[in-house]
C-alpha cells in the first residue's frame, strides 16, 4: 500500500472522527459485538490442541463454554506457551506464533510471556487507534493527528529464543512489539520516538535520544504510564543538562501539544505534576489496556468511567468478587458472567477469552461498572494488589485516591508509595492483627514538611470515611491505627533498578496483603521496625 501525504491520512481521520461520534451516540448495546466475538474466538481456539482437549468447538453457545471450561491463571497455560515459544503449531491458536510480549510483572514479581499473534497485533492496533479517535470527538477535530504522537513505552528491540542463528520466536514488552509493527503511513506520518531511539538499549540512552529526536518536533499527542511520561518531561524540559527547567511547560516546546493518554496505571497522584510540566491545556485521556488485552478508554463521557472496547475481538466475562477464591478458580468458572449479566457497582475479577490464545483468562484486575447503557466501568485494582490481611479489602484505587486527596489538600506531590500489612507479635499464634504500614516518598521542595504521624492520622481518616469494611475492623481493634515512613527522595528509584524495573512499563505495587516489597524498602532505607 503506498503511504500517501499526510493531509490524506487527516481527512481520513476527520472523516473517522465523525463518524465514531456518530456511533458512540447511538448508544448501540454491546452485548451483539460480545456475541460475534465469543463465535469468532471458539471457531478459531476449537483447532488447536490444547482448547480442544478442553472441549471447546465451533459455535458452541456460551452456555456450554462456560460450563466446559475452566478459569485459569498463567501457571496453568505456561506449559502450552512454552510449547509455543519452541516452535509448536496450533497449540492455543492456529498457527505457530513467533512474538511473545512479557507482562509488567507488577503482582507476581516477574513478567511471563504471552502470545501475540497476527490476530492479537491486530487487536492492538485498531483498539488502540479506536482510543486516539475517542479523542478526537471529545476534542471534535483531528489536530492531534496533524502532528507527532509520542508514545513512551519500552525498549523495541526483541530477544531471540532458542538457537541465535535460528530462533524459533522473539519477546519483548508489547509496546516495542507493537512499535516495530505499525503500518507504514503511522510510522512515516506520527509515530515518535523513532526506530533508532526506542530501540536504545538503556532508559537513559533512551531518554537522551528522545530529547535530541523530539526537540524540533511538532508533538500533537504524548502517550504512557503517568510516572515515566512525568519523568520524560522533566527530561525534556532540563535538555540543555544544566539542571533547571529551560521551559515552563512543554507547550512552549510544543505548541500544539494538545492530549496526553495515560495508562497502566492510576494517573491521579500524578495529574497535578503532568499539569504543571506538560501545560494547563493539555486533555488528559486514559486508556485501560493491558499486554493481554486492550480493555476500556474514555470517550465523550469523560467523567463516568471508560467505555468498554467490546467490538475489538476480546470477549469479556465477570466473576463476582464476593465469591472470589484464587485457589479454586477452576471450580469457580460457572459463576462468571457474561456482559448481559454484570450489574453497577460491583466489584468483578475480569477474565479475557483473547485472539492471542488465552481462553477463560483471570486477567488479575478487578473493575467496577459505573454505567450499563453504554457499558463504563473503573479500574478497581488487583485481585492479588489489595490490602486484606485483617479482612478490611481495601483496594488499590481507594488507597490511591486517599493519598491523592490528602497531598492535593497539602500542596505535596507524591514520587512514589506502597502500603502493606504490619502484623503485631500475635501472628505466630494465629490471630491476625496489626495495622497498615505506608512507604510514601514526597517530591522534595514543598512549602509545609510533612510528618509520618500526621500523614498517617489523615490517611486513616480518609479510609474511615471511603472504605465501610476498613472502618469496621479498626473500630473493632483488629486494625490499629496505620503508621507512615517517609522515605528519602530515591528509595523507590533504587527499588526498582534493583530488580530492573527502571524504565518501560514497570512500577512499584501500591499495596500488598505480604511484606515482600516493604521488607526490601526496610532493608534499603534501614528503618527500625518495631
Amino acid at each position: 500500500m503506498p503511504v500517501w501525504p499526510k493531509s490524506f491520512y487527516t481527512f481520513g481521520v476527520s472523516l473517522k472522527t465523525a463518524a465514531t461520534e456518530w456511533k458512540l451516540r447511538q448508544k448501540r448495546s454491546a452485548i451483539p459485538a460480545q456475541e460475534q466475538a465469543l463465535k469468532k474466538l471458539t471457531a478459531r481456539l476449537a483447532t488447536t490442541s490444547h482448547w480442544k482437549a478442553a472441549g471447546i468447538e465451533t459455535g458452541m453457545p456460551y452456555d456450554q463454554f462456560r460450563s466446559r471450561v475452566p478459569l485459569s491463571r498463567h501457571e496453568q497455560l505456561a506449559p502450552a506457551i512454552e510449547r509455543m515459544q519452541r516452535g509448536e503449531s496450533d497449540v492455543l491458536w492456529p498457527g505457530r506464533c513467533e512474538l511473545f510480549a512479557h507482562t509488567a510483572g507488577t503482582s507476581t514479581g516477574t513478567g511471563r510471556p504471552i502470545p501475540v499473534t497476527e490476530e492479537m497485533l491486530e487487536h492492538v492496533r485498531f483498539a488502540g487507534y479506536d482510543a486516539a479517535l475517542y479523542y478526537t470527538v471529545r476534542a471534535k477535530n483531528a489536530g492531534a493527528f496533524r502532528g507527532r504522537q509520542l508514545l513512551f513505552g519500552s525498549q523495541s528491540t526483541l530477544k531471540a529464543l532458542g538457537d541465535p542463528k535460528a530462533p524459533t520466536a522473539y519477546t519483548g514488552d508489547l509496546t516495542g512489539i507493537a512499535a516495530l509493527n505499525l503500518p507504514r503511513w503511522a510510522e512515516r506520518h506520527l509515530y515518535e520516538p523513532g526506530a533508532a531511539a526506542a530501540q536504545a538499549a538503556t532508559w537513559e540512552a533512551r531518554i537522551s535520544a528522545i530529547v535530541a529526536r523530539t526537540a524540533r518536533c511538532d508533538v500533537t499527542m504524548t502517550g504512557g504510564l503517568p510516572s515515566w511520561l512525568l519523568l520524560l518531561a522533566q527530561a525534556i524540559r532540563t535538555r540543555n543538562g544544566e539542571g533547571k527547567a529551560r521551559l515552563p511547560t512543554l507547550q512552549g516546546l510544543w505548541p500544539n501539544l494538545e492530549c496526553c493518554i495515560h495508562t497502566g496505571m492510576p494517573v491521579a497522584p500524578y495529574i497535578d505534576q503532568l499539569r504543571t510540566v506538560l501545560g494547563v491545556n493539555v486533555v488528559f485521556h486514559e486508556l485501560y489496556a493491558a499486554t493481554e488485552g486492550f480493555i476500556a478508554t474514555q470517550d465523550i463521557d469523560a467523567r463516568n468511567g471508560l467505555r468498554l472496547m467490546a467490538d475489538r475481538g476480546v470477549f469479556f466475562e465477570f466473576l463476582p468478587m464476593a465469591e472470589y477464591d484464587e485457589t479454586k478458580l477452576e471450580q469457580l468458572g460457572a459463576r462468571a458472567l457474561p456482559l448481559a449479566a454484570v450489574k453497577a457497582e460491583v466489584d468483578y475479577a475480569l477474565v479475557l477469552t483473547t485472539p492471542g490464545g488465552l481462553a477463560r483468562y483471570v486477567l488479575g484486575d478487578v473493575v467496577r461498572f459505573t454505567s450499563l447503557a453504554p457499558h463504563r466501568l473503573v479500574y478497581v485494582g488487583g485481585t492479588r494488589l489489595r490490602l486484606n490481611a485483617f479482612g478490611e479489602q481495601v483496594a488499590e484505587r481507594e488507597v490511591s485516591e486517599a493519598l491523592t486527596t490528602l497531598c492535593q489538600r497539602r500542596d505535596w506531590s507524591i514520587v512514589n508509595f506502597h502500603i502493606a500489612p504490619r502484623f503485631t507479635s500475635s501472628e505466630r499464634t494465629g490471630h491476625h492483627h496489626g495495622r497498615h504500614e505506608w512507604w510514601v516518598e514526597l517530591k522534595p521542595g514543598t512549602i509545609a514538611t510533612p510528618t509520618g504521624p500526621q500523614m498517617a492520622a489523615e490517611l486513616d481518616i480518609e479510609l474511615l470515611r471511603s472504605n465501610e469494611t476498613y472502618a469496621t475492623k479498626r473500630k473493632s481493634g483488629i486494625l490499629d491505627a496505620p503508621v507512615v515512613r517517609l522515605v528519602m527522595p530515591g528509595v523507590f528509584e533504587h527499588w526498582l533498578r534493583f530488580h530492573n524495573h527502571w524504565g518501560g512499563q514497570h512500577k512499584v505495587p501500591r499495596c500488598r496483603s505480604d511484606r515482600i516489597v516493604a521488607d526490601e524498602l526496610a532493608q534499603i532505607t534501614n528503618f527500625a521496625i518495631d
